[in-house]
């Protein structure tokens, strides 16, 4: 082993870089843009941007969608694909990936230099860009967590056989076992204390963890997050599945956003050390105005706002089958 990958590997183990030292490493990296609809602020590895929004709102296909530009190169055979040509690791909390949609997109991308009724397409490139999308699936904190602390080995391996390394590490979604290990708290303590006691530091390893992986593999690391919306003047809020919750819930704090000129709020319920974590932040809602036209009768339409930094304005997004665009 070579002096250099020694010493990153005992500093990763130690974990003795201060935020700032962090920061100021990372920022020698050129910043870039992601295509629309993550394209109005400039980006680096070692951000960690959020996307907020109740379920559904497009924030699995923006990370798809995402993904697909990183993994594609930025020319192959003589064609543009304007893609950053590297790996992707998608790490999935709530078992809503759906492979068939993201090669159904991937397909599009790929054909699209070549008119989308023609039929062809260069399959070796699809291939590669398959074998470049690393899929992680965790059915509780535990496994999300002995996921992280092996991954330091396995991006090492993932680069050593494609050659590249990862640039993005998608999480969908962060927030997915928050009310079931907060349930389990109601449990009586003889039959859930290794719980009760991995309940109050499970957000600080999170987060301590992905800081280390960080310093080793630099990365833009994109997390998904449903949140609740509520009214104002209403004495209750509603969650992303529609049940009602008393506002008696002693969560963190609330955000503020706006709709139709109005300021409508949130609720954060992921703990201070995961919101101080995150460096940039976008939330994504329903639409509620806009002129349904002929093409795309069967389309969604959402509203996407920079709320870290804040932005003056909003964009309105299209879903549709070909992938997510910002609708003029």
């Amino acid at each position: 082993m070579k002096k250099k990958d020694r010493e990153e590997i005992e500093s990763w183990i130690k974990g003795d870089e201060t935020g700032g030292e962090m920061l100021k490493r990372v920022w020698r990296v050129r910043p870039f843009i992601l295509p629309p609809p993550l394209h109005r602020v400039p980006l680096r590895v070692g951000n960690v941007l959020e996307l907020v929004g109740p379920s559904p709102s497009a924030k699995t296909q923006i990370l798809i969608q995402t993904a697909i530009t990183c993994i594609l190169p930025k020319h192959w055979n003589g064609i543009h694909y304007g893609g950053l040509d590297h790996l992707v690791l998608f790490i999935d909390l709530d078992s809503r990936f759906d492979i068939t949609r993201f090669s159904h997109l991937l397909l599009h991308r790929i054909m699209e230099p070549y008119g989308e009724d023609s039929g062809d397409y260069d399959k070796s490139l699809f291939d590669l860009c398959m074998t470049r999308f690393l899929y992680v699936r965790c059915s509780d904190s535990f496994q999300f967590l002995q996921t992280l602390k092996t991954l330091n080995w396995r991006l090492d391996k993932e680069k050593e056989a494609h050659g590249v390394s990862v640039h993005l590490l998608l999480i969908d979604s962060i927030g997915a076992f928050h009310w079931m290990d907060r349930a389990s708290m109601l449990l009586p303590l003889k039959e859930n204390s290794r719980k009760k006691l991995f309940l109050q530091s499970v957000s600080e390893a999170v987060v301590q963890d992905i800081k280390k992986l960080l310093h080793v593999h630099p990365m833009l690391v994109i997390a998904t997050k449903s949140v609740i919306f509520w009214n104002k003047q209403s004495s209750a809020s509603v969650d992303v599945k529609g049940s009602f919750m008393k506002n008696s819930w002693e969560e963190r704090s609330s955000r503020n956003a706006t709709r139709n000129g109005q300021h409508v709020e949130y609720r954060e319920y992921m703990p201070s050390v995961w919101q101080s974590f995150v460096t940039h932040r976008i939330l994504i809602r329903s639409s509620d105005d806009h002129s349904v036209t002929s093409y795309c009768q069967n389309s969604s339409f959402y509203l996407l706002e920079w709320l870290l930094p804040r932005l003056s304005f909003s964009d309105k997004i299209v879903v549709k089958d070909a992938g997510v665009f910002v609708d003029s």
